[in-house]
């Protein structure tokens, strides 16, 4: 009963965590907000680097991935998401080689890999800029509970459109199973990221070396 009471708080939590995200994403990006509970979110999914390589979910084990959707014409929160991903890696030291960062586009008819290579070249060269086809994609934001659509402008030029998208950065573990969530968007700062990815690696080398 009391393991019972503590599984369905532990899920409580998670879901007002994610609730109180979504609503600040919300506020830059006017798309359904996207609530869920922990359970199944991530995947396999088969991509297209910025520098040409196709790279499987399987080829990141070992590292403690950040997973980012967005889109290089984002005109603010993308940007400043990475950047401030970039800057709680800095903020680990040493212990920030075993991150990896991962920036997934959900606009690919414009985020062709040369596009995303320049675009994560431009923010932080640690950053993986990834792209592939609609297909690829959608199957990919699927896995994550990503919301993302595409809003036409008024001038009716096919080109110049933008996307709303929630706009979380996925926590997963080295052995590819999502573990949490940030919310920079929502105010969460780098330096709150950095401490929760150094208590989280922290906790991982603790539990090898008692093997």
């Amino acid at each position: 009963m009391i393991a019972s009471r503590k599984t369905l708080l532990s899920g409580v939590a998670v879901l007002a965590f994610l609730a109180a995200g979504a609503a600040a994403v919300l506020q830059m990006n006017p798309a359904p907000a996207v609530v869920h509970s922990s359970q199944a979110i991530g995947g396999p999914f088969k991509l297209k680097t910025g520098r040409g390589d196709i790279v499987t979910d399987r080829d990141f084990r070992g590292k403690w991935l950040l997973v980012y959707f967005g889109y290089t014409h984002c005109p603010d929160i993308c940007p400043t998401t990475l950047a401030e991903v970039a800057q709680a890696i800095d903020l680990l030291g040493a212990a920030g080689a075993e991150v990896q960062p991962l920036f997934l586009t959900i606009d690919p008819e414009r985020d062709t890999p040369d596009v995303m290579d320049a675009y994560v070249k431009a923010l932080d060269a640690r950053i993986i800029g990834m792209t592939g086809t609609p297909a690829e994609i959608a199957a990919a934001a699927k896995g994550y509970k990503v919301h993302y659509a595409k809003v036409e402008s008024k001038s009716g030029d096919g080109r110049d459109y933008q996307m709303e998208h929630s706009s979380f950065v996925y926590v997963m573990g080295p052995d590819g199973r999502y573990v949490t969530l940030f919310t920079p968007g929502a105010g969460q700062a780098p330096d709150q990221m950095a401490a929760k990815l150094r208590e989280l690696i922290g906790q991982s080398r603790a539990e090898k070396s008692a093997r």
